[in-house]
């Protein structure tokens, strides 16, 4: 029988790869839900919902109406400083949203499938963090989503938490962009732009992050696999990256540090990922960053 997979987030930059991915393929049957409409409607073979994961009823009717054997959760509030200034909002989406997905998907007998974040680490090493390091973050982002992972894994008898970082790609739309996005906008519009120096991070291509995900589906064995990118660079590197491989203007990018950013929110100096374990029980093969970034812009 063909599996039926929920993906939930499916309007947001990871959830809509992993939707039209999925979709594609004959063996899944595949519905996307997220709080508003679908914003590119007729995009795949698959059926959409809208829903409002935070409120049980709606969750609940949710799962009565696909009766999923997957469920890939995508949704979170994810950015640092507008979750360091709402802690209810951040719980509600990240803690106990995800804490009712696992309850719900270990009561129908479903696999739940958890995106996390690299922000779950403090940082304070150069060495890249494995799956068994103590998770142990900075900022209440990071503090929800290890709630959320934590939740996952008590409640969900079959799941698998995915760990992802910086994830890159085109984006549609109506989707929030991202930091290579940004730079390459900026220096196309030949204005200048500031970039942290002294921040490490594995950047992931959105189309890695969907292959590690739809890898994870069939997978026998629980756990956390940090799904990622295979080289550790700064954010400035990696601007310069996008500028080097688009012909972009370098003078234009300015490297600054995280105490001259002045950002209200703290944020993990190092926070690479190692993906060790998912090239050995996964078989998971990420793109170099410059193959991202060519497919990204198509050059």
């Amino acid at each position: 029988m063909k599996k039926k997979i929920l993906v939930i987030g499916a309007n947001g930059f990871t959830g809509r790869r992993i939707l039209n991915d999925l979709s594609r393929n004959d063996e899944y049957i595949v519905t996307g839900c997220s709080l508003h409409d679908d914003i590119a409607p007729g995009s795949g073979n698959y059926r959409f919902i809208s829903a409002d994961i935070c409120q049980m009823g709606e969750q609940s009717a949710l799962f009565r109406e696909v009766r999923p054997n997957v469920v890939i959760n995508t949704s979170a509030l994810s950015v640092p400083d507008y979750c360091e200034a709402h802690h209810e909002e951040a719980d509600s989406v990240n803690v106990n949203a995800v804490g009712q997905l696992a309850f719900r998907c270990e009561a129908s007998a479903a696999r739940l499938i958890h995106l996390s974040t690299d922000f779950v680490f403090n940082g304070d090493t150069t060495q890249l963090y494995t799956e068994v390091d103590t998770p142990d973050p900075v900022n209440y982002y990071g503090v929800t989503k290890l709630k959320g992972e934590k939740r996952a894994a008590e409640l969900c008898s079959n799941y698998a938490i995915a760990r992802v970082a910086v994830v890159y790609g085109a984006a549609l739309p109506g989707q929030h962009g991202n930091v290579l996005q940004l730079v390459a906008d900026r220096l196309r519009n030949n204005e200048e732009i500031r970039v942290v120096s002294d921040q490490w991070r594995t950047a992931t291509y959105v189309g890695d992050v969907s292959q590690g995900i739809e890898k994870l589906i069939n997978y026998p064995n629980n756990g956390i696999f940090h799904i990622c990118g295979s080289e550790c660079l700064t954010i400035a590197d990696i601007a310069y990256h996008v500028a080097d491989i688009l012909n972009l203007d370098y003078s234009l990018i300015l490297p600054v540090t995280t105490k001259q950013m002045e950002e209200a929110t703290p944020r993990p100096r190092f926070s690479g990922l190692s993906i060790e374990k998912a090239r050995r029980e996964l078989g998971y093969q990420p793109h170099t960053l410059e193959e991202g970034i060519r497919l990204m812009f198509s050059v």
